[in-house]
């Protein structure tokens, strides 16, 4: 499947097939793409959580009222950030770059974060957007379909997965074999409603 049809054909699927099982070289193949995705700085704070735990599946499910797919999907993943990624060892993060290119970048990671909560957090939330696209489109690449979600408690979900007191949760895509089709598209806006060039007016 090109990466058109994957954007045309990529629906959020409610109802899964619970029989159906994704192997765990399938799981990988798709994370070792989704860790592809673009980070501000190159700090890949994203944090992915995939919950196998049917106990903690169950509990996951009644903390989002009662969604089925939570349960029924092959893979249940939880979309996490770390919200101080920038300052754990950046260096990390550019160790194969040019000497130079590191002497600029490192000091520019700390300049930009220290201080600034909101871009921490703004940064994560882009973030793992992206990456959540990725993934959803390397899933239908791959035959699987996907659901985005932030109809749970985020409280309760970071609880139960135990979440540390620096990440937030940004969302969990549920991924599997689909029972049923998405229902037609319910009203696209028109693109001259969304799209303007050189501003608002």
């Amino acid at each position: 499947m090109n990466i058109k049809d994957a954007i045309v054909n990529r629906r959020s699927i409610k109802h899964f097939d619970p029989e159906h099982t994704i192997s765990e070289s399938e799981i990988e193949e798709l994370m070792r793409h989704v860790i592809l995705s673009p980070t501000a700085f190159n700090i890949q704070h994203w944090r992915f959580i995939q919950v196998e735990d049917k106990v903690k599946r169950t509990q996951i499910r009644e903390a989002s009222w009662g969604q089925a797919q939570v349960t029924d999907a092959s893979l249940l993943l939880v979309l996490c950030a770390d919200l101080n990624a920038w300052e754990k060892q950046p260096e990390r993060y550019w160790r194969y770059a040019p000497e130079d290119v590191q002497n600029f970048l490192l000091p520019a990671i700390e300049n930009y974060y220290t201080n600034h909560h909101q871009a921490q957090r703004d940064e994560c939330i882009r973030s793992t957007s992206i990456a959540a696209m990725n993934l959803m489109l390397m899933a239908k690449e791959m035959g699987y379909d996907s659901c985005p979600m932030d109809g749970f408690d985020f409280d309760s979900v970071a609880r139960i997965i135990g979440l540390p007191h620096d990440h937030i949760i940004t969302m969990m895509i549920t991924v599997g074999k689909k029972l049923e089709e998405a229902r037609p598209r319910s009203g696209q806006l028109p693109l001259e409603e969304v799209f303007f060039k050189n501003g608002f007016k």
